[in-house]
């Protein structure tokens, strides 16, 4: 099954949940397992609630972009934000790194996203914004469990 989807949205935080819906009513087709649809849950919840926390600084005016595609079971997606970009990548992706101690943020978000995907990568310009880019591929399912 091959398909896409493109999905722009206001950087507000209520719409956290629906990004994840969004993904999870894209890849009912390839019937996921728990274990997958917690991950690709996580992944896209973490990227999108980045891009409002640290992309935008909780400025709700902020244009989230959400891609994705399904070429068989691989699914590849990538948010982008147009905020103020990240500095040094490398550092951000450290564990426990946060711009936001101020906030309590737990600085795993980078490396909670690349542990669950098959694929992950960040790119980002200051000024411009950052995009998260990440593929996972689908177990096949197994009949004979059903």
């Amino acid at each position: 099954m091959n398909n896409e989807m493109h999905l722009q949205f206001p950087a507000k935080s209520i719409n956290e949940s629906f990004a994840r819906l969004v993904i999870i009513g894209f890849i009912a087709p390839l019937d996921p397992n728990a274990q997958e649809l917690n991950e690709i849950k996580t992944i896209v919840s973490e990227g999108v609630t980045n891009a409002i926390i640290h992309g935008y600084e909780d400025d709700e005016n902020g244009i989230i972009d959400m891609k994705a595609s399904l070429e068989g079971r691989r699914l590849r997606v990538t948010i982008q934000d147009f905020g103020k970009g990240i500095e040094n990548i490398e550092l951000a992706k450290q564990p426990l790194y946060t711009t936001k101690q101020e906030e309590e943020r737990s600085g795993l978000g980078f490396m909670i996203m690349e542990s669950f995907s098959d694929q992950f990568e960040v790119n980002s310009v200051p000024g411009i914004g950052t995009t998260i880019s990440f593929e996972k591929e689908f177990l096949p399912v197994d009949s004979s469990t059903k």
